[in-house]
């Protein structure tokens, strides 16, 4: 049997990795400024992260959510207590795209209706409803496409009002900040009227914080910058540092019964374990505190560089805008500098380290950088 050939691959298989750092099979260096998709938070093979992991399995791996776990009440009180959500309600699954079908449907079980407003340049997973709500036709298929879906443009007060007060649509989803549509900040005036709209029109407001989460925007999720309460709020990617988890933070406005979602491997005891670790460690390595310093520190020295047209984002989720493609640009790092990035967009390189990346590896990229737009 082969794989099923979706994926254009670098030829690199990494091997090891700890913290910022990966090597791979022939025992070649890299420094991680991508975190395979923002997924690691904490830093790959954390020790308090492998320990935890490792504890658990020893103990017990994995049983049904037909039996109490009390490591979900655990992960629960401590995501709430850190991110300042502690009367919301935490539903466990185990992807971003799943954690937003699962908002889309809370929303449409408890206000009856089906239309749903999306954002240019969105993306939301691809899975029905979510890849339905992502702004990119070619990844929707015929059996995807015939969900009510209106895109509206981006940071665009007046459009979202016209919609809104129709009294049709089920919910509103945004991503705290774009990262594949290419690092766009939502206008803390956007997401103000956002949520006072939706209020008044009994629409639904689902945060999607499944990149900008957890910690890398300098806040614990990207919205609290426009100071907003969002009725759902989904998470991932840096949720389990690389173990497969997800989840859905829905306000105390919604009232659970039994069979209204449903999940086999959601919260499972080493995806729990995994949780927990990671919530630990942002806490108390001051992770946050760090995003922000060191991604702050980030833009400022990228400004300099050639070729630069804009430079987008908050902490450490940053697009750097070139005049030109950037793919050459990616591959000379890779290969030749041995950092990994990624991207947003031709012209848009976008890194999402770990959040213990520090100044000292920032000036390693900007260095390498001033190499490669030196040469190209």
């Amino acid at each position: 049997m082969n794989l099923f050939d979706v994926y254009p691959l670098y030829d690199i298989e990494p091997v090891k990795a700890h913290l910022t750092t990966l090597w791979d099979k022939d025992g070649k260096e890299y420094l991680d400024f991508y975190g395979g998709h923002a997924v690691i938070s904490i830093g790959h093979t954390h020790p308090h992260y492998v320990k935890t992991i490792t504890d658990q399995l020893n103990k017990i791996g994995f049983y049904s959510n037909s039996v109490k776990n009390q490591l979900q009440v655990d992960v629960a009180e401590k995501l709430g207590k850190l991110s300042g959500y502690e009367d919301y309600s935490l539903f466990f699954c185990n992807s971003g795209a799943e954690a937003n079908e699962n908002a889309l449907k809370v929303a449409s079980f408890t206000n009856k209706r089906s239309k749903v407003i999306a954002f240019s340049h969105s993306f939301h997973g691809r899975t029905s409803g979510a890849v339905a709500t992502t702004d990119n036709p070619t990844i929707v298929s015929p059996f995807n496409s015939n969900h009510e879906i209106q895109f509206l443009p981006w940071n665009d007060i007046n459009a979202a009002t016209d919609a809104i007060r129709k009294g049709d649509v089920c919910a509103v989803i945004i991503e705290g900040i774009q990262g594949v549509g290419g690092i766009n900040v939502p206008d803390v005036e956007f997401l103000r009227a956002l949520e006072t709209l939706t209020k008044q029109h009994g629409t639904f407001l689902i945060l999607d914080e499944i990149q900008s989460g957890y910690g890398r925007s300098g806040k614990f999720f990207a919205h609290q910058f426009a100071g907003i309460r969002p009725d759902i709020i989904t998470v991932a990617k840096g949720m389990g540092n690389g173990f497969p988890i997800a989840g859905v933070l829905i306000s105390p406005s919604f009232k659970a019964s039994y069979g209204m979602l449903g999940t086999t491997f959601g919260g499972n005891h080493l995806a729990c374990a995994a949780a927990m670790s990671v919530l630990q460690v942002i806490e108390e390595e001051d992770l946050i505190v760090n995003a922000a310093l060191v991604g702050d520190y980030l833009m400022k020295e990228a400004a300099v560089l050639k070729g630069i047209n804009e430079i987008r984002g908050l902490g450490l989720i940053v697009g750097l805008e070139f005049d030109f493609p950037v793919a050459e640009i990616r591959k000379k790092l890779l290969f030749e500098q041995g950092i990994f990035t990624g991207y947003s967009g031709k012209n848009t390189i976008r890194l999402l380290p770990p959040l213990c990346i520090t100044k000292k590896e920032v000036d390693r990229l900007i260095s390498a950088l001033k190499v490669v737009l030196e040469n190209i």
